[in-house]
């Protein structure tokens, strides 16, 4: 998989036809414990609700988009293959359907030749992975190699999803007792008695068995971010951040500060501001900093919301 697709354009356009709405819903986690996930597994997707639905979920899932058409048998046969995989994957990725004959600004913008076409949008950035109706076991290949590059390139995973599911079931559902209580109460305990490392790998262990539990994810997010800044120089770190503004990490620095202070929008716009003026390495340090704070903060709350936004906007 290689390869970028400016989507610049596109965006555009979809913001002038109309602000797309933003549907993310929660679902729950393997049936038990709720945690934020994308509310559809396969979906339309068009011009405009194209940064809602797909720019926007690809900074938290891969996002999988079949470009095809009425006519086309070869897109009827790929079809049930795709949208049968999303329910396999059950939230590793999501799939998006274009209608190339109802949105050729979409099908121009990534230089879609034949259909079926099927790209990967991740973090905001396009991916080609195939052309033409391929048989199950090799769509296999190349989502299972999708899913580790957003893992390990991008910090993506998706968050397992059951479909379907509605917000107020989600929301109801009792987090049942289960057999990492006493893991985690030993993070508690280690918390308690200012023992960070410990806390850190209680989490790691529950996270190993379970990479989305979400009290593990939370509790390790919060405590990797205490270890960062226990022994800082809080004055020296903003002065450096202040006169260096292009220097990635005295910005990541101070943005670890920010949040601990309290100042939740100063350290998500610090971040932003550094993935918009920088490329490359740096770049990818700051967003993959800025989806651990993310973590910290939870994805329910409304500034995350907001500096998700900010940051697909930044990543063109």
């Amino acid at each position: 998989m290689s390869g970028v697709v400016d989507l610049a354009a596109v965006k555009a356009a979809g913001e002038a036809k109309q602000k797309a709405e933003q549907a993310r819903v929660e679902a729950a986690r393997r049936g038990d414990a709720p945690v934020s996930g994308a509310g559809r597994l396969v979906f339309d997707a068009d011009e405009t609700n194209f940064e809602a639905e797909i720019l926007q979920r690809s900074a938290e899932v891969p996002v999988v988009i079949q470009f095809w058409a009425e006519w086309c048998a070869p897109c009827k046969q790929l079809m049930p293959v795709l949208e049968g995989l999303a329910a396999e994957y059950a939230g590793r990725f999501v799939l998006a359907k274009v209608d190339i004959d109802k949105n050729p600004l979409l099908m121009q913008q990534f230089g879609v030749q034949s259909v079926p076409t099927v790209f990967a949008v991740v973090a905001g950035q396009a991916l080609p992975l195939f052309q033409g109706a391929q048989p199950k076991a090799q769509v296999q290949q190349v989502l299972d190699q999708l899913v580790q590059v957003s893992e390990e390139r991008f910090g993506i995973v998706g968050a397992p999803v059951e479909p379907g599911a509605e917000r107020e079931a989600a929301e109801d559902a009792p987090v049942p007792a289960g057999p990492y209580d006493a893991a985690l109460g030993a993070a508690h305990d280690a918390l308690d008695k200012g023992d960070l490392a410990g806390a850190i790998q209680a989490y790691k262990n529950v996270l190993s068995d379970d990479p989305g539990h979400p009290e593990a994810k939370l509790g390790l997010a919060q405590a990797e971010l205490l270890q960062r800044v226990q022994g800082m120089d809080a004055q020296q770190v903003r002065k450096a951040a202040a006169e260096a503004p292009g220097d990635v990490q005295a910005q990541i620095a101070a943005a670890d500060l920010d949040l601990v202070g309290g100042h939740v929008e100063d350290a998500f716009g610090r971040l932003i501001d550094a993935i918009r003026r920088t490329a490359g390495d740096d770049r990818d340090a700051a967003r993959v900093r800025l989806l651990e704070l993310f973590e910290v903060i939870g994805a329910d709350d409304p500034r995350v919301s907001a500096a998700r936004t900010a940051l697909s906007r930044a990543l063109f």
